[in-house]
C-alpha cells in the first residue's frame, strides 16, 4: 500500500480534534468541581452560622459565658447558694444575745411540747461531718454543732459550710484536755474565747459570737465539779450560755450498731417532751452517720419537729 501524505494530513486533524476535545473535557470536569467545592463550603459555613445562633438572635458564644457565670456563682459541691446572696445568710444566721436564754434553754427540759433539737459535739472532722451535713440536708433538719476550736482551724470549710447552711455554730472550747480545761474558772473562758476566735476566722467574721457553750464531759459531776460550778458564773458575767442534754445515743460510750444505737436514744427520750439530743461527729463516729437517717425517720414517726438554737439566739 502506497504512503498517501493526504490520508496522513487526515490523520493528524482528526486525532487534533480529539485531543481538544479532551482537553475541554477536563477543564470542565475541573471547572466543575471547584464550583462544586465552593458551593459545599458555602452550605457548610451557612449551617455552623445557624447553629451558632440562639432563638433570640445571640451567639451561643454568648450561652456559653452566661454558663459560665452561672456556674461561678457556687461555691462547689454541697454549696447550693449563689455568692450574691451569702450577705443576706450573714445577716439572716448571726446568733443575737438574749438575756433570758439560759432560762429559756432550761425550760426545753421541762416542756411538753415535741421538739428535738440534734446537737453534735467534736468537730468539724473531714470525713464524718460531711456526712451528717449531707443527711440533715436531704431530710431538711437544722441542727447544732458545738465545735472545737483547733478542729475547726483544721476543717475551716467544714465549719462555713455548717454556718452557711443554716446550722447553729456553738462552742465546746479549745481542746477537749479536761485536764487543761478544768485548771480554774479562768481556764474555762479561755477555753471558749480559743474557740470562739476560731469560729469568727473560719467565718471571716470578727464579731460573730455563739453565745452558747457546752462543757466536756458536762456542765457539772466528777472530779472537776467545783471548777464547773465557778466556770458558770463566770461564763455567765460574760454573757455566755451553757446546755448539756436530756438524750442521746450512746455513740461515745461505747455502742457502735444502729441496734445499739437506736435502743439508747429510745431508752433515754422516755419521759421528756422536748429532746436535746447528744451525738458526735468526730472522725471515729461513722456508725453516727449510717444511724442518723434512722433516728430522724423514728423522731418524725413520734411526732418531733427539729429546731436549733437560733429559736433562742
Amino acid at each position: 500500500m502506497l504512503y498517501d501524505i493526504e490520508d496522513e494530513k487526515n490523520d493528524f486533524e482528526s486525532s487534533e480534534k480529539e485531543l481538544n476535545q479532551v482537553h475541554f473535557r477536563k477543564k470542565a470536569i475541573i471547572c466543575g468541581s471547584i464550583v462544586l467545592v465552593c458551593v459545599i463550603v458555602m452550605l457548610i459555613s451557612i449551617g455552623v452560622s445557624l447553629k451558632m445562633k440562639n432563638d433570640d438572635g445571640t451567639t451561643n458564644h454568648a450561652t456559653k459565658a452566661n454558663k459560665t457565670n452561672h456556674l461561678a456563682t457556687y461555691e462547689g459541691e454541697h454549696m447550693q447558694i449563689q455568692k450574691h446572696d451569702l450577705e443576706k445568710i450573714k445577716t439572716k444566721f448571726v446568733p443575737k444575745q438574749n438575756p433570758n436564754a439560759q432560762q429559756e434553754i432550761t425550760n426545753i427540759y421541762y416542756s411538753d411540747e415535741k421538739v428535738a433539737y440534734l446537737t453534735f459535739d467534736d468537730g468539724p472532722s473531714k470525713n464524718i461531718t460531711p456526712q451528717v451535713l449531707d443527711i440533715l440536708k436531704k431530710e431538711n433538719v437544722p441542727a447544732t454543732f458545738f465545735v472545737l476550736g483547733s478542729r475547726v482551724e483544721l476543717n475551716p470549710d467544714l465549719l462555713k459550710r455548717e454556718y452557711e447552711e443554716g446550722h447553729y455554730v456553738a462552742n465546746h472550747g479549745y481542746s477537749h484536755q479536761y485536764s487543761q480545761i478544768y485548771q480554774t474558772k479562768e481556764a474555762v473562758l479561755e477555753e471558749y474565747n480559743k474557740c470562739e476566735n476560731s469560729i469568727r476566722n473560719a467565718l471571716n467574721n470578727q464579731t460573730y459570737q455563739t453565745y452558747l457553750f457546752r462543757f466536756p464531759g458536762g456542765s457539772s459531776g466528777g472530779r472537776y465539779d467545783a471548777v464547773k460550778a465557778e466556770a458558770k458564773k463566770l461564763l455567765s458575767s460574760n454573757g455566755v450560755n451553757y446546755t448539756n442534754w436530756n438524750c442521746l445515743t450512746g455513740d461515745a460510750e461505747g455502742k457502735t450498731s444502729p441496734e445499739e444505737l437506736m435502743g439508747c436514744l429510745q431508752e433515754t427520750m422516755q419521759g421528756d417532751g422536748s429532746l436535746i439530743i447528744l451525738m458526735h461527729d468526730a472522725s471515729d463516729k461513722s456508725y453516727t452517720a449510717e444511724t442518723l437517717p434512722t433516728v430522724i425517720s423514728y423522731l418524725r414517726e413520734q411526732g418531733y419537729t427539729f429546731k436549733n438554737f437560733y429559736g433562742i439566739f
